[in-house]
């Protein structure tokens, strides 16, 4: 019998050359499609037991071409990209990345609030433009963090890391998230039982929430309406949780003075898109995650999940499990309200 075949999909700005060592030294035969088209998957992965997932959708459709399937594993703690029950019909398992970059991320969403706080890209242009401090004030002054409320929609590894880091810098943290524990709810963020009342008391929100059929377009013209005004958005979870249009609408009218954003609906977001030119929108591009530790993570994790669960039967992360009854799925109202 013929070594077990493993391939990585699409791996984007990531160097796959030490997860293709590790599979390698474990007795894999290891391919790299290089794309998120199925018609160059489906041919590359036909024999495939494992695939190793980017960004390339792997929808029941794809499945039915891979019939020596059993397992997947994503290159990030999103596994929207999925189809899970398609998976789980099919007996084979999923498993997600789900702490590779939790410092990367946090880190980025709190220096993405940070900057704009306190209006770091205006002051760059002041100066750039030959401008000095009367220039940079007349666009607004900088308002002081340590009076302002951070809210965090989601309370997971990023969220829990993001209100540790800003706690000393933030008056106030808070956090809405129906599905976390009470029991190791800690002690200086504020919880909040419903979504709403959260963004009507905050003044910089930030989204750590999955992509969920509940939660697409979570952040609408309601929610952002309810923000404190001049507040702020960040966005390091996935572009299609916030409602661009409105969005737009809302910086438009003065309701909110910025957001950054690091991912986006379509990536990259296309030539003409008003999200690229608009002065008071902070774009980074999909890049919160990248550390020269977490870029070796990313191809390093994935493949220690195919590897034990060919040893064992079991991957190390797995999200969805074929051999267990299905679960009964949660309620859709935590994270759309």
């Amino acid at each position: 019998m013929g070594r077990p075949v493993a391939v990585f999909t699409d791996t984007e700005d990531l160097d796959p050359e030490p997860g293709v060592r590790m599979l390698e030294d474990a007795g894999f035969a290891v391919r790299i499609a290089g794309s998120r088209d199925p018609d160059v998957i489906a041919p590359s992965a036909a024999d495939a037991a494992a695939l190793i997932v980017g960004y390339a959708r792997v929808d029941a459709a794809l499945l039915d071409r891979l019939p020596a399937l059993r397992m997947i594993a994503t290159m990030s703690a999103g596994y929207d990209m999925v189809d899970t029950e398609a998976a789980r019909r099919r007996g084979v398992w999923v498993a997600n990345l789900p702490s590779a970059a939790t410092e990367d991320v946090a880190v980025h969403a709190f220096a993405s609030a940070l900057s704009m706080v306190r209006r770091l890209p205006q002051a760059d242009a002041a100066v750039r433009s030959g401008g000095w401090n009367e220039e940079f004030a007349a666009g607004g002054l900088p308002r002081r963090a340590s009076e302002l409320t951070l809210g965090l929609v989601g309370f997971g590894r990023i969220a829990r890391r993001l209100a540790t880091i800003a706690a000393p810098v933030f008056g106030r943290i808070a956090a809405y998230d129906p599905h976390a524990s009470q029991a190791d709810w800690p002690a200086g963020v504020e919880r909040y039982d419903d979504l709403e009342p959260l963004a009507a008391a905050t003044d910089v929100l930030s989204l750590h929430v999955p992509l969920t059929p509940a939660t697409r377009g979570l952040a609408g013209a309601r929610l952002l309406g309810l923000i404190r005004p001049g507040g702020l958005l960040v966005n390091v979870s996935r572009g299609e949780l916030v409602d661009t249009a409105a969005l737009l609408d809302a910086l438009g009218s003065g309701r909110l003075a910025g957001a950054a954003l690091d991912v986006f609906p379509v990536e990259p977001p296309p030539p003409g898109d008003p999200l690229r030119g608009h002065p008071d929108i902070r774009l980074s591009p999909h890049s919160a995650y990248l550390s020269d530790t977490s870029r070796r993570a990313y191809v390093c994790r994935p493949a220690e999940n195919v590897i034990v669960w060919h040893r064992t039967g079991r991957p190390l992360t797995p999200v969805v499990d074929p051999t267990a009854p299905p679960a009964v799925p949660a309620s859709a109202e935590g994270a759309a309200r």
